[in-house]
């Protein structure tokens, strides 16, 4: 019997700079799928993968990327099915703006693929009362009843985003933000003692762009000079956080050691801290409360101590598994309420908690690449009537 052909998926990308968008890419190839990637850019390096670029656009910038989007609309269908030799089985369209081509392509090509719809963040603008908010979830809502399915890696984002705002109930995969990384060290690193004896180390890693995170920090080691060394790695959105570089510059106790390699730079990373910095006001009682961001997965891979705040999908989920921190409030008198009272031999017992869970809550595996290719495969027709949640990770239906 012939082998069947692998599965094709054309990938639509938002931002082709994004490291997020490659582990995607990397997952659905794990999985057993032909991948042709397609998308804007933000960055001006060299693209280290291959891909189709269809413009450039600017990061925060929404409407902008929607004028973009749509000068791009009579041409999206002829430059996909230039990309690929024959129609794909899925078209994946990561944010909004990729879901309106994605839907105007698939109408090019024959059988029409399934269109996918891969909602990972909510931007602050979809959740307004003006005109224009409502108009974009009218949009939004429309794409979403003519789609197979929609991607989430939070169940927040289905209980305080599209359940109130009554989108289209449609199969709904929830995928979270595990690193996939094959053929890279996962071990967590076991030492005795924490990095520094007497002295409590913080990391924060990653898109650096709460302010207000930097604030806390800032004041924090302040007040308790040499008692704690925070340590960040990443890109600082200096649009979020202009005065970022000067802060750093002016606190001894504040290091930044700039970008790195994801994913080869992590084990690295958190053997060097014995708290990971989990806190996100960015957007403060929307997308920051509902996400459960890249940087809970790696930390606790490699055996930092989540710190978080309480309330959030973050802080729900540490206390189902009863271990990490939780403040009470993002105010500096809260945060000294926990880590003031740290000392080595609770540094260590915190950190054997977060050792002792299974590797599989941190680390995506094969067979998630698989579930998640099967899941965008079977999802119905659009219009089949409500569905529920095909989870790829290892919660159950009751915990959505």
């Amino acid at each position: 019997m012939d082998r069947a052909p692998d599965p094709a998926v054309f990938y639509l990308a938002h931002d082709l700079d994004d490291t997020a968008i490659w582990r995607r890419v990397a997952m659905l190839k794990a999985g057993g799928a032909q991948v042709s990637v397609a998308g804007f850019r933000r960055g001006t390096n060299p693209l280290s993968h291959s891909a189709q670029v269809l413009g450039h656009t600017r990061d925060g910038r929404m409407l902008s990327r929607a004028l973009s989007v749509a000068r791009l609309l009579p041409a999206i269908g002829k430059k996909m099915a230039r990309q690929t030799r024959s129609a794909p089985d899925v078209i994946l369209a990561r944010n909004l703006e990729m879901l309106v081509l994605a839907h105007v392509a698939a109408r090019r090509f024959h059988p029409r693929p399934k269109v996918v719809y891969e909602l990972l963040d909510i931007h602050r603008l979809m959740l307004g009362r003006g005109r224009v908010s409502r108009l974009l979830r009218r949009l939004e809502g429309a794409l979403l009843r003519r789609s197979a399915a929609v991607v989430i890696s939070s169940p927040g984002f289905l209980e305080h985003y599209l359940k109130p705002f009554n989108q289209p109930r449609i199969k709904t995969i929830l995928i979270e933000n595990k690193p996939f990384m094959p053929g890279q060290p996962s071990q967590k690193t076991h030492r005795a003692g924490p990095v520094a004896p007497g002295q409590v180390t913080i990391g924060w890693s990653g898109i650096l762009r709460c302010a207000r995170s930097l604030e806390i920090l800032d004041a924090l080691t302040r007040n308790a000079p040499g008692r704690y060394l925070v340590i960040l790695r990443g890109k600082p959105a200096l649009n979020a956080i202009p005065d970022f570089h000067a802060t750093i510059a002016a606190n001894p106790d504040l290091t930044y050691r700039g970008p790195y390699r994801w994913p080869e730079d992590l084990a690295t990373i958190y053997a060097d801290c014995d708290l990971a910095w989990l806190v996100d006001r960015y957007d403060a009682g929307e997308n920051s409360d509902w996400l459960l961001p890249n940087r809970l997965y790696e930390g606790c891979l490699f055996g930092a101590v989540p710190i978080a705040l309480a309330g959030t999908q973050v802080g729900a989920r540490l206390r189902d598994l009863d271990c990490g921190l939780q403040i009470a409030s993002a105010r500096i008198a809260d945060v000294e309420a926990v880590t003031g009272t740290l000392d080595d031999r609770r540094i260590m017992e915190e950190r054997a908690k977060i050792i002792a869970q299974p590797t599989a809550l941190w680390l995506a595996s094969q067979s998630d690449c698989i579930a998640l290719l099967d899941a965008m495969r079977s999802a119905p027709d659009p219009g089949a009537g409500p569905h529920g949640i095909s989870s790829v990770t290892h919660l159950n239906e009751r915990d959505l």
